[in-house]
């Protein structure tokens, strides 16, 4: 509830609220176009007000085509991205607004979309690949958990018709570890999943066995990982760990966290 309010506040002072949507009682999903400016992402205008980082309060923000947004205009969500808030200045005055979202974002492994395909042939020189993937900053993508690599679907992945897991039985896994997370922060102020855990709650709640430790430092020193991204794999490790329903974050588990950093590996 505290959360709804909270998102129906922002979306008041932006106007978007009417006779029938009176209160936000969904989680928003905002998805602004690559061409979006500073101040639509962060908040601006004349008069201080939220920006698409703040309407996605409690939600998700999605960025398709990543390296196509400006650099400065994502280099602006640095901040908000580890704060949780964002402060726009105007010659009206300063305000801060709540901006707690989860960022979501996609992109090309190349200028052709094909690099690394086995079926079809990437038309793009290594130089170009490079520059494509040099648009988005070491400091930007530290501050992502997770990098997957998603390959191109083949027909036979269209066309049959067996199922995996259905979305139910994932939604309960997902409920549960929600849980878990809810219980392990209850009276903790504002912290209620993992990956809002400061350094403190990580050396409490992270806590590795020798084997785990040793993996880590070895993905570390491979990867020339920085800090916030030990950070990240840790969280991700965690949170891992509570969708297998584990009290405490095993080999496998750190293992697979640092499988989810495709970016931080090197192209060739």
């Amino acid at each position: 509830m505290r959360e709804a309010i909270e998102t129906t506040k922002v979306h008041s002072i932006c106007g978007l609220l009417n006779e029938e949507h009176r209160f936000v009682s969904t989680r928003p999903f905002r998805s602004p176009h690559h061409t979006i400016s500073d101040a639509g992402l962060l908040g601006g205008t004349a008069q201080p007000a939220p920006g698409e980082v703040s309407l996605a309060h409690n939600g998700v923000l999605f960025l398709d085509e990543l390296p196509e947004f400006h650099r400065s205009t994502l280099e602006v969500m640095r901040q908000p991205l580890e704060d949780g808030r964002v402060t726009v200045s105007r010659a009206a005055g300063s305000l801060t607004f709540p901006c707690e979202f989860m960022l979501v974002a996609a992109m090309n492994p190349c200028p052709c979309g094909h690099f690394g395909d086995l079926r079809r042939e990437c038309r793009c020189a290594p130089s170009q690949v490079q520059k494509y993937r040099n648009r988005l900053s070491g400091p930007l993508m530290d501050r992502i958990d997770i990098h997957i690599e998603v390959p191109a679907m083949e027909l036979k992945d269209l066309t049959e018709t067996s199922t995996e897991e259905d979305s139910a039985t994932i939604r309960e896994r997902v409920t549960r570890a929600r849980f878990f997370q809810l219980k392990r922060f209850s009276g903790q102020s504002k912290v209620t999943c993992n990956a809002r855990m400061t350094s403190r709650q990580l050396r409490k709640y992270c806590v590795l066995d020798q084997e785990s430790i040793e993996l880590l430092k070895e993905a570390v020193i491979n990867l020339n990982l920085s800090a916030r991204a030990y950070d990240r794999i840790l969280k991700v490790a965690r949170t891992i760990a509570d969708l297998a329903a584990s009290s405490r974050i095993q080999p496998d588990h750190l293992a697979e966290a640092v499988q989810y950093r495709a970016l931080d590996r090197s192209l060739w």
